[in-house]
């Protein structure tokens, strides 16, 4: 099957209409860009993707990296693609020109980002983590480190990993035991073991640099203990080049259904005089400063999901418009030509709900980058309060629901392709596989219901919260005055108001009794995600509404606005109206799941 990794129509449609980039232009940190600049970078993304990315998506997941007397090896496509992708300067785009970074807008490295994800999620799992390593170096490193550490990631020498998780702790971070030792050099020696460590080692670049959580000797319990420490597998002479080796191994990797391509390992530091370690910012505010790094990781994980759901319903569409397969059920004459599948009902039903899942998908992580960059760049410090505000309440939304609907996606693509989606000559069982590891990568739903309920949504007497409603019924009045459609304006006042008034019934059981309230926390994220995912959609409704009806658009972009509308009417009108059905069971404080007794299983 053909590679056509995203739709540029739609690229333009997100940057240009829908989050309108150019308006960053007047900015001073972009004032030197231009749109034109802007699209010669995602043209340039674009091809990266397509020549070294796309080119061993297949052969790295059947031949995933091994480890050999302690080396690990892997295809040498893999390092082409890391080489290439850091000549193109993409590794640094988003640093200051006097780091030697482009400058580029935060959402414009996502889109280069998303070109990526889509030919190879894998491989593209080595830029994704050092990108995010190079942002918490600059916010919190010294500028000793940041002055060592940063070159090396930007230029392609070293790449960067979060080492959080242990074989005994996965989200419940409190509880690490990697020790951290204060040594006579000023620096620390680290001890313990770190599992499911994304990209820490492989034969692509000369070193790497894990950013660690560990616990100094005799810190506080829980959370308030943990501390961040740089670990390279060489020790970095003065000169840049790896020198010793430091006292961290791979202890052995992890053979995952999906990312194969992507090392994934056990990591033992310590198991002689212990691993140098050199610490970031203060002692016992490591999670502090790791959250940046998670909170972006959420959104790019977020935007890895919408992209493989968007080459999934690529594939299952072109299948569809190609593919012979019966007859309608009012055709009797058994003689008759085949018709294709895509004039099969149910079939163009799947591509529509796949339709809604991806581009929805990726509109929200775009819309979240977009917030990002205002809390970082916007003229007023109003508007960036109030951007991070907004942002710290639906980043778990936004990790979440492209996580999840990206596995329905991925599974109606196989759906479409009947026999042929289950077999490796197609790409698709491939592509479920990649995705089905979104939902857990950077916490799983659960952990987000909870701090979406628990902390996010109370938050500042519900200042983000109250935001995102503010905006949400500032959009419905915007979509009232085009005309929209009456029952996508109503669906989703209908289900904002079922919203705050859920929220508010939850936030009483949850003080009531902490446990109980937030047992049904993962089905308040899934209520909360489908009113994001509609409100995104009215957004883009809105303006392709207002596009048709300006009269000027060629056949093609009438097609391409039809489609926006009728994607946003499946979603507000088959998949919004769920969202009755989930408040009655959180309003009514069910519980079911709460009181079932483990040895009724």
């Amino acid at each position: 099957m053909s590679t056509q990794l995203l739709n540029d129509r739609d690229i333009e449609f997100l940057l240009y209409e829908f989050l309108d980039t150019e308006r960053l232009l007047s900015r001073p940190r972009y004032e030197d860009h231009s749109r034109e600049i802007f699209d010669a970078s995602l043209r340039t993304a674009k091809t990266v993707a397509e020549k070294y990315f796309a080119n061993h998506y297949e052969k790295g997941d059947q031949q995933e990296p091994t480890l050999v007397n302690g080396q690990v090896e892997m295809i040498p496509e893999t390092k082409a693609a890391w080489q290439e992708f850091t000549k193109a300067g993409f590794l640094a785009a988003h640093q200051d020109y006097d780091e030697g970074g482009m400058q580029m807008p935060e959402v414009l490295v996502r889109v280069i980002m998303a070109y990526i994800n889509a030919a190879n999620i894998g491989t593209a799992a080595y830029p994704f983590i050092s990108i995010g390593v190079t942002n918490l170096l600059r916010a919190f490193g010294s500028e000793q480190q940041k002055s060592l550490y940063l070159p090396l990631i930007m230029d392609g020498r070293a790449n960067g990993t979060m080492a959080l998780t242990e074989p005994g702790q996965g989200s419940a971070l409190g509880d690490i035991t990697t020790l951290a030792e204060p040594h006579a050099d000023g620096n620390y020696r680290l001890f313990g073991q770190k599992m499911f460590i994304s990209c820490a080692d492989h034969n692509i670049a000369d070193n790497v640099i894990h950013m660690v959580l560990a616990k100094i000797k005799d810190a506080p319990v829980g959370v308030k203990g943990i501390s961040l420490f740089i670990v390279p597998k060489f020790l970095i002479n003065d000169d840049g080049r790896p020198g010793a080796r430091n006292d961290v191994v791979v202890a052995g990797l992890n053979h995952k259904m999906g990312y194969r391509n992507a090392t994934n390992t056990a990591l033992n530091f310590g198991e002689e005089d212990g691993a140098v370690g050199y610490l970031v910012g203060e002692a016992h505010k490591g999670l502090g400063y790791m959250f940046q790094m998670m909170n972006e990781a959420r959104i790019g994980v977020a935007l890895g999901a919408a992209a493989i759901a968007y080459q999934g319903y690529n594939c299952s569409l072109e299948y569809a418009r190609q593919r012979p397969q019966g007859r309608l059920p009012s055709c009797r004459d058994p003689a008759s030509a085949q018709i294709l599948l895509i004039e099969h009902a149910d079939v163009r039903r799947l591509l529509l709900a796949q339709k809604a899942y991806s581009e929805g998908a990726l509109a929200m992580c775009l819309y979240a980058s977009a917030v990002f960059e205002d809390q970082n760049t916007a003229p007023e410090e109003a508007d960036r309060e109030r951007a991070r505000l907004l942002l710290d309440l639906i980043i778990p939304v936004v990790k979440s629901w492209p996580s999840k609907y990206g596995c329905v996606s991925n599974d109606m693509a196989i759906q479409i392709l009947g026999g042929s989606g289950y077999i490796r000559e197609y790409p698709v069982e491939q592509m479920y596989r990649d995705q089905r590891l979104n939902p857990i990568h950077e916490g799983v739903e659960a952990i987000h219901g909870i701090d979406l309920l628990g902390r996010k949504v109370s938050m500042k007497d519900q200042a983000g919260f109250n935001i995102f409603v503010e905006e949400v019924t500032k959009d419905l009045a915007h979509a009232t005055k085009a005309g929209l459609t009456d029952n996508l304006v109503a669906g989703l006042k209908i289900a904002l108001d079922t919203l705050c008034l859920t929220t508010d019934a939850l936030l009483e059981q949850v003080k009531a009794d902490t446990d109980k309230g937030l047992a049904n926390a993962t089905m308040y994220l899934d209520m909360f995600g489908r009113i994001v995912a509609a409100w995104i959609w009215l957004k883009q409704a809105r303006l392709a509404e207002t596009r048709i009806s300006a009269g000027n658009c060629g056949d093609q972009d009438v097609a391409f606005y039809q489609g926006k509308l009728q994607a946003a009417r499946y979603y507000i009108e088959w998949e919004l109206p769920a969202v009755q059905q989930l408040a009655a069971l959180l309003d009514s404080g069910n519980r079911v799941t709460f009181d079932m007794k483990d040895d009724w299983f």
